[in-house]
């Protein structure tokens, strides 16, 4: 499996959630002092407070997606690792995040470290169980999987629209995969998903069994690969 990466944009969000993280703790550092020695400066520590729960929140997005133990990135590969060099995985370097291009199709890919049992009922995604306090200090709630799914969708849409107007789109398939070892995936076809969800241990066999049935040309491969290099 060939791998493009863009080593740029992820050392640089690796930074932010360094910078972002170290730096919310000195505000709260300073928060603390503020808080003990002017008692009656309220608005003033409460303020800081604000500021620093806000830049909090921004170092534990970049790190929940760009930090060592849950790089999205790093976890699709080894995921996938096996396929033949038929297959292109696109991580930041595509249109959308996490794109997976080979015999099996056009896959756009949703990489999520949430634990717990993921279910899909009334349109939308679930986590049950999954770790509480993760969940509300630290972002781990599943969201809306289902907008997300929509929004990376007509991100390439318009690419294509826009790069090669004549060019006939393939389908543009989607999945959710839940990298985490805990994460199980309680989903029938029945329930009538937007997208396939898989734990990440099942991925691989996924796209194999995918190729055989419904195979897309390697000459649109190419030529979808050839849309992404100019």
């Amino acid at each position: 499996m060939n791998i493009i990466r863009n080593e740029k944009l992820i050392k640089r969000n690796q930074r932010i959630a360094q910078i972002a993280t170290f730096g919310s703790l000195i505000i709260f550092a300073a928060t603390f002092i503020i808080s003990y020695r002017y008692p009656d400066q309220m608005f003033l520590w409460l303020s800081a407070l604000t500021i620093g729960f806000l830049i909090s929140q921004i170092g534990i997005f970049f790190t929940n997606r760009f930090g060592p133990k849950t790089r999205a990135d790093l976890k699709l590969d080894l995921a996938l690792k096996g396929l033949d060099k038929k297959y292109t995985l696109y991580h930041y370097s595509s249109p959308v995040r996490h794109l997976l291009l080979g015999p099996a199709g056009l896959w756009i890919l949703l990489p999520y470290f949430q634990g717990g049992t993921i279910t899909y009922s009334k349109g939308r995604y679930k986590q049950k169980g999954g770790n509480f306090y993760m969940k509300i200090f630290a972002q781990e709630s599943l969201g809306r999987p289902e907008l997300e799914l929509s929004s990376e969708v007509d991100v390439l849409e318009k690419y294509f629209k826009k790069k090669a107007p004549e060019f006939e789109i393939p389908p543009i398939n989607t999945l959710l995969a839940f990298t985490n070892p805990k994460a199980e995936v309680d989903i029938s076809e029945q329930d009538s998903p937007p997208a396939v969800a898989l734990p990440a241990a099942k991925l691989k066999d996924f796209f194999r069994k995918t190729a055989k049935s419904d195979s897309l040309s390697m000459e649109k491969v190419k030529q979808i690969q050839d849309l992404f290099t100019e």
